[in-house]
């Protein structure tokens, strides 16, 4: 056993496995979170979503699985990330691309927009370029990406869609849990 360790949990050794076992739950939760982002916008939404103007926040797993789900349903989907690697993916996947630094200025094309970066994207400045009558859905963990007293001050709409896994998909988001948790207790010897 590690003694610097103890139980080696968040060990990053060679064949571990552990590390691997944490990212599982986090993979495994981003679909029904993805998904549950579709069910707010259908619910929230005057319009469909083919056709709707739709950007997203980074290109992580969830800006990924959220772009496809999105797409799927005929939006047009455009992402805003800071590697250049991902914007090279998010193009050949046939979404726009933008820099997440230089969101000025083309804003006010989308009817949905959606975070997925945990740290604050969508200040004062960005919010104002909001096309009237756009739907942000914040998906960020805490502290999100959104500065909620000023999209709240200006009337924009935002919804920050905390433990969206529990709540659109329980089933699923529970064995999720179960699965790390078995992975874990494995790569352990328990």
């Amino acid at each position: 056993m590690d003694q610097e360790n103890p139980g080696g949990l968040g060990s990053s050794k060679k064949g571990s496995g552990v590390a691997a076992a944490f990212f599982l739950c986090p993979t495994a939760n981003a679909v029904p979170t993805a998904e549950g982002a579709v069910q707010i916008a259908m619910e929230e939404l005057p319009i469909t979503l083919h056709r709707a103007r739709v950007l997203v926040l980074g290109f992580g797993r969830l800006g990924k699985l959220a772009a496809h789900r999105f797409a799927a349903l005929g939006a047009k989907v455009s992402v805003a990330a800071r590697k250049w690697a991902d914007l090279a993916w998010a193009e050949a996947y046939g979404y726009g691309a933008e820099r997440i630094d230089q969101l000025g200025g083309w804003l006010c094309a989308y009817d949905l927009v959606i975070n997925t970066v945990p740290g604050r994207v969508l200040g004062a400045g960005y919010l104002a370029d909001l096309k009237p009558g756009c739907l942000v859905v914040d998906l960020a963990s805490k502290p999100g990406g959104v500065d909620l007293e000023a999209a709240s001050q200006m009337g924009v709409r935002v919804i920050w869609a905390l433990s969206l896994p529990g709540k659109v998909a329980p089933v699923t988001a529970g064995r999720a849990i179960r699965d790390t948790i078995y992975h874990i207790l494995h790569e352990l010897g328990v």
